[in-house]
């Protein structure tokens, strides 16, 4: 069997959407730019994509391309360095006896149901919690990279947490997590720490987290996994604990 040729990142060619409603600043109009050919770009290449600030849904490689606003920042946690805050060793703590276990993408029933429940309780009326399977499925089962879905049971086997992942040479990419609304205690932020001591494990410096906005509510959250590097004027730079950049 022949292997899948990979597109040299020199060869990548890059294109802007029309613009359409930023679902982060509601005053905003938004643009992306897509790396294509989409079906060559596989592991490495796609490795040095997230290393210039892109990041994936499904198929699709992109990173923001706006007229005006600059407001998304690609951010990555410093894994080696990462300390944790009280509260979110508190969140760590909260969920230890969580069993986690590393799967291939595949479509899952109960998966689905956690992920309706979940946009329905804590995203409602976003767009995402009308996503009907083959959308869900589009959006989180679709790759060509090494990706991989993790999902988290309580010791009575119930599932709690689903997340995606992409597996890169300088570290993991958070894709996409998702967990039971009703549950307390931060599972979110147990996820996050889940990835940067899966960083550690496998001898990878960086987990990217996607796209920080200083003036979204719904971001805030990856500010405070510090230290943390953001992707600014084509370098990635380290900032103050205190910055508002």
């Amino acid at each position: 069997m022949s292997q899948v040729q990979e597109l040299p990142f020199s060869a990548i060619q890059f294109y802007a959407t029309a613009p359409y409603q930023c679902s982060y600043l509601p005053d905003q109009m938004a643009r992306s730019q897509v790396a294509a050919p989409g079906h060559m770009i596989h592991a490495g290449t796609f490795s040095e994509l997230v290393d210039k600030g892109f990041r994936r849904s499904g198929l699709f490689t992109y990173r923001p391309h706006c007229d005006q606003c600059k407001a998304c920042l690609p951010i990555r946690i410093d894994c080696e360095r990462f300390v944790p805050t009280r509260s979110q060793r508190r969140a760590w703590k909260s969920h230890g006896s969580l069993e986690s276990r590393v799967m291939e993408l595949a479509w899952s029933p109960e998966h689905y149901d956690l992920y309706w429940r979940y946009q329905q309780t804590r995203h409602p009326g976003g767009g995402m919690d009308e996503d009907s399977r083959s959308q869900y499925s589009q959006f989180l089962l679709a790759s060509r990279v090494n990706s991989r879905l993790i999902e988290f049971r309580d010791p009575d086997r119930v599932l709690r947490m689903v997340s995606i992942i992409d597996i890169l040479d300088q570290g993991l990419s958070s894709v996409y997590t998702f967990y039971d609304p009703e549950s307390s205690g931060s599972l979110g932020t147990y996820g996050i720490i889940w990835q940067v001591e899966q960083c550690r494990k496998l001898g990878l410096p960086w987990l990217y987290l996607g796209y920080w906005i200083a003036q979204s509510r719904k971001m805030a959250y990856k500010s405070r996994f510090r230290p943390a590097q953001y992707f600014v004027n084509g370098n990635w730079e380290e900032f103050p604990e205190q910055s508002n950049l």
